[in-house]
This record gives structure tokens, sequence and C-alpha cells, in this order.
């Protein structure tokens, strides 16, 4: 500690030797200071209190018809980006702040001044939508002017972005729409593509593959199943005709015709389906007890047929017996004419009975073929209903929000995106509010006083002395043998008495010049103020 302390002493004495100097140089900067509080010009602040009314009656009613814009967050960074060089640009134009501006580098400069000037800031908490905007210069008119014109340029500024959005938001959906209509029209043409391709696989009646081939095999058993009756048919007929022939050739009796005709008599039809009962109830048996109903059903069907079948069998020969048929004469003629006739209808119906079987068996084969090829079709066909639902989906929905990008607006046309109400109009200040030429003026005395501590600091240590023993043994690291002191004379210590006068004189010249300014200056201000 005494070591620090005597450290502190050596500079101070050092910086006593060069105590001129640093007075010399705190008035000129107390001078220079001085002139500077003089001269700066008083600056006037104009202001402008308003408030953004961001509720609407109409929002509520609209919302889930019509995208609602966050509002409160729009104007909230329109109040953070308002202050940005193209709109302090406009606003210089608008105030006539450029008609000054020569050149390039006087706009550049005014243009920054402008910005650094330029001030908006929420008042109270930013909750409430208030907000203050002031700007600062040396005429309260143009301070007011600019503010005015900055007021505008943020009123009008939401409405602007609005309308921009609005606009951009519509023209992207329009371009978006086109795309989709167009993927949707060829979507709709592949679909129309492959059905027109496919057409005879995709049937109007609704039916699958597997149901067309399930109903044609049924139609081909059933084309079947109508040869075979007409086949027997008509080798029924061709056997009595062939009966009739040798009975009328031999010459033989009524009773042998009777005997042989009663062999040939056949009921075809019932035939047949006795034939395909008893094979039903054969596999029926396999499977169930004979008390099955489906069992009992079929003999008791079984049993119906053969007694219509004898019953059949019995009214032909009746009709034969009763029928005046003599040997070789002209009823033997019409009799193989009937038979003939028979036999040619026959040969007709088993005609045509091929002829089903035949188209039947070709649309089977044709569904054989269809039910090959449905899985890859029906795969295709659905691939194209995927692609044709999704474009179809997005495209509605981009026509909805076309609709209701242009719903929400006219609403923001009709409503507006915020209702400003000026709370307080343009006004400036009548006194000035800056500088503050008290803080300033004391500024300049502390600067006076520090510029003066610095030059005599500085001064000692390009110029150093040693006034002590300790300190030059330290500095040279050498031995001191000794020192010689000065005798001071009476006229020595007269002088440096004067000198200390003097110098406290000036410097408390310096510091009463300051403070009797202070003191004046404070005085002119109250009576401004009051």
């Amino acid at each position: 500690m005494d070591s620090l302390i005597a450290q502190l002493m050596a500079v101070f004495k050092r910086m006593w030797r060069y105590r001129w100097p640093g007075l010399i140089a705190a008035w000129l900067v107390g001078i220079v200071a001085a002139v500077v509080v003089f001269v700066v010009p008083d600056r006037y602040e104009a202001s402008a209190r308003v408030y953004v009314d961001t509720q609407s009656i109409l929002k509520p009613l609209m919302s889930g018809v019509a995208v609602l814009s966050n509002t409160e967050q729009q104007v909230s960074m329109l109040s953070r980006t308002l202050i940005s060089r193209p709109n302090v640009e406009k606003l210089v134009r608008m105030a006539d702040l450029d008609l000054k501006a020569n050149s390039k580098s006087d706009q550049e400069a005014l243009i920054d001044r402008v910005t650094r000037n330029l001030s908006i800031q929420t008042a109270g908490n930013s909750a409430n939508n208030l907000y203050l905007l002031s700007y600062r210069d040396s005429s309260p008119e143009v301070s007011k002017k600019v503010v005015a014109s900055l007021l505008n340029i943020f009123m009008e500024s939401s409405l602007g972005n609005s309308r921009r959005d609005s606009t951009t938001a519509a023209t992207f959906l329009n371009e978006q729409i086109k795309n989709y209509e167009t993927k949707l029209e060829e979507a709709e043409a592949r679909r129309k593509e492959f059905r027109l391709r496919n057409l005879a696989m995709t049937a109007a009646d609704g039916k699958d593959s597997a149901a067309r081939l399930a109903e044609a095999n049924g139609l081909l058993e059933a084309a079947r199943l109508q040869l075979r009756e007409a086949v027997s048919a008509r080798d029924s007929a061709r056997s009595l005709l062939e009966a009739e022939q040798k009975r009328a050739s031999a010459g033989g009796t009524l009773s042998s015709l009777m005997q042989e005709s009663s062999q040939k008599f056949a009921t075809p039809e019932l035939d047949n389906r006795i034939s395909e009962l008893k094979r039903t109830l054969d596999q029926l048996q396999q499977r169930y007890t004979d008390q099955h109903p489906d069992v009992v059903n079929t003999k008791r069907q079984i049993k119906d047929l053969e007694d219509q079948r004898r019953r059949e069998v019995a009214d032909l020969q009746k009709a034969a017996l009763a029928s005046p048929i003599a040997a070789g004469g002209r009823n033997d003629s019409l009799a193989n004419q009937e038979l003939a006739r028979t036999l040619a209808t026959k040969e007709v119906e088993v005609a045509q009975a091929r002829a089903r079987v035949d188209e039947f068996a070709g649309r089977y084969a044709v569904a054989q073929g269809a039910i090959k090829m449905a899985p890859q079709l029906e795969a295709e066909f659905a691939q194209l209903n995927r692609d044709y639902d999704v474009i179809k989906k997005n495209y509605e929905e981009m026509v909805s929000r076309r609709e209701s990008a242009s719903l929400s607006t006219d609403l923001d046309n009709t409503s507006g995106v915020a209702d400003f109400r000026i709370i307080d109009p343009p006004r400036a200040t009548p006194k000035p509010v800056a500088p503050n030429r008290l803080m300033l003026m004391a500024g300049g005395l502390v600067a006076a006083l520090l510029a003066g501590l610095v030059t005599a600091f500085a001064a000692s240590q390009i110029r150093p002395v040693f006034h002590d023993l300790n300190e030059l043994r330290h500095r040279l690291e050498l031995p001191i043998l000794g020192a010689v002191s000065r005798q001071e004379t009476p006229e020595d210590r007269r002088r440096a008495k004067v000198d200390l006068l003097r110098f406290g004189v000036a410097s408390g010249s310096l510091v009463s010049l300051y403070a009797l300014g202070l003191i004046g200056m404070a005085i002119w201000l109250s009576r401004q103020v009051g």
C-alpha cells in the first residue's frame, strides 16, 4: 500500500511540473465546449398518437367460411418495418425535404439523418395497439410535416400490403386450378380410353368377370340339355317313321303295329329330367341321409315324373288303338307324312339347339379369357381411379380455397384490415426538446478538466523527472552514492507562491465561468418554461 501511494505521489509530482500546459489545454477545451454548447441549434419534436382497432364484428361471423388474417401480427410487423429505405425516400418526397438536396451525397445524408430522427414506439402495453410516431428537426414545421407524412404512410401501407397479398394469393390459386384442370382432363381422357379399349370386359350390367363366367356356364349347360332333349326327340321320331315304313312294306296287322308302336313310344323330355334328378339324388345321398329334406324332395319329384311318363305313354297307346289304320292304304301314307313332318321339325330343333350350344360355348370361352385378364385390368383401372380421385380432390380443394380467398378479399375490402383512429394529431412542441444545454455545459467542464489532466500526464511521461532517490535507484538499478539538495532563497519561495496563486486563479476562473454559465442557463430555461 505504501509503495502504491509513493508511486501515485511521484506521478502527481511529475504532472505538477507540467501544470501550466495542462491548464492551457483545459482552457482551450473549455472554450471550444462552451462555443459548441451555444452554437448547437435547438431541435423540436413533433409526434402523433394513433390507435389501430383490429376488432371487427364481421370476423367472428365469417369464421370458418373465409380465411381471416392475423391483423394484430400484421400491424405489429408493419410498425417494426415501416422505417425502411423505400418508405424513408417516399417520406422525404412527401415532406419536400429533398428540395435542398442537390447531389447524390446530399440525398444519402438526408435519408440517413431522417432515419435516425424517426421513431415509432408502442405507447404503453404493446397489446393495446396504441402507437406513437415522432420526429425531431430544427424546424417545428418540418418535423410536424414529416410526422403527418409518416402517419399517412403507416395507414396506407397496411391496406396496400393486404391487397397485394390477396392479389398474389388469387393469382397463385388461379394458376394451380388451371394446372389441375389440365391434369383432370387428362385423367378423364385416360379413363375414357381404357373403358373404350376394354368395353367387352366392362359391361354395363355391373357384373364382374367371375359372375359373367358363371352365367355363361349356366347358359351353356342349359343349351346342352336342350340339345340332348332335341336329339332324343328326333331319334324317337326317326324310329317311329322307320317302324311305320317296315309295317307298311311287310303288310303286318294292326295288332303287331300297335305292339311295335307301344315299344317305340317315348317321352324324351321327361326321361331327361328324370335322369338329371336321379344324378342329383345320387349326389345328395352321398352327402346326406335319406331323411334329409333335399333327398326326400328329390325322390318325390322323381316319383311324380315317372307317374306322369306312364300316363303319357298310356294316352299314346290308347290313341294308337283308336286310330282306324288299315294295312297298305291311304291311311298309311298319311301316317308316314305326319311322321316325316315331325322328324323334319325335330331336325330343325336339333340344329337350333346345336347352334345355341356353339354360341354359348363361344361366350364361355370369351368369359374364360376375360377372367384371366380381369386382375390386370382391375389393377389398371384402380390405378386410374386413384390418380383421378387424387387430382379431383385437389382440384375441388383449390377451387374451394379460391372462393374462400375471394370472400376474404371482399371481407377485407368491406371491413378493412384495421381501423386507424388518430388519438393525437401531428403536433410540434413549442419549446425545443434538444439539446440539453445544462448537461452539455457540465459535460464541457468535465471534458476541460480531463483534457488538462491528460495533457499534464502525457507531458510528464514524455519528459519524465525523478523527484525521489528510491525511484531513481529503482529505475536505473545502480547504486546511488549521494544527492545534492537545492537551497531555496526567500525570492524563490516568493516566486513559488506567486506561481501557485496564478495557477489557482486561472483554474478557479475556468470553473467559476462554467458555474456562472450553468446558473445563468438554468435561470433562462426556467423562465422559458414558465
